[in-house]
């Protein structure tokens, strides 16, 4: 089975360079960072850029001092760092550090029960922040034009296949989406960030 891919991209839309490989967790990482607070700091932090503590508050309805608190131990772990060129005042400024984060399926066979908790804390979060970014874009997409509503793709199939044979779609899948990890033009006016979920799973009782 494929490493899976937690959904995140770069700060600035259009304009990133293609991202590094994803750092793959192992059990203290995945537990270091199986935190909805935690999931949704580097989430903000990869998407927007570089934050102090009580940017972050503002932007997600939380206390400073969470904030503050789970920054520092999402640094601890080494998912964000000191943002070098900000930091001049008071403020500590952070910054994510890799290009995003995945597990294979070893983590999975774990038997300590600390781990698998973490992962039903970490999927769970992602699943509910595709949620979210979907229906956001639901929303809102009257305020995008026509071309970008035509554009937009809310697809769903159902495949017969054997688990390796899945696996090998979603390696597929993923290598297409590398090849368009960076705008072709992205000094382009019409060029915007694009949000891609895959979700393939396999479904009792369907045929």
């Amino acid at each position: 089975m494929p490493e899976k891919p937690e959904p995140e991209v770069g700060p600035v839309a259009g304009h990133e360079e293609r991202q590094p490989d994803p750092r793959v967790l192992d059990p203290r990482s995945l537990r270091g960072l199986a935190h909805p607070l935690r999931i949704q700091l580097l989430r903000a932090l990869r998407h927007h850029g570089p934050a102090t503590a009580s940017q972050l508050a503002e932007r997600l309805g939380e206390s400073s001092g969470a904030t503050s608190y789970h920054l520092r131990q999402l640094a601890a772990h080494g998912f964000i760092e000191d943002a070098p060129d900000r930091g001049k005042g008071r403020e500590r400024w952070w910054q994510a550090v890799a290009g995003g984060t995945s597990f294979d399926e070893a983590l999975y066979k774990n038997p300590d029960p600390e781990v698998q908790g973490a992962i039903e804390v970490y999927l769970h979060e992602i699943a509910n922040i595709h949620t979210q970014e979907l229906n956001t874009y639901l929303g809102t997409r009257h305020q995008w034009a026509d071309i970008w509503v035509g554009a937009s793709d809310m697809s769903d199939f159902t495949l017969h296949l054997t688990p390796e044979r899945q696996s090998e779609l979603n390696e597929k899948i993923h290598d297409l989406i590398k090849e368009y990890s960076t705008a072709a033009d992205p000094d382009a006016a019409d060029v915007q960030r694009v949000r891609m979920h895959l979700h393939a799973f396999p479904q009792h009782g369907a045929n």
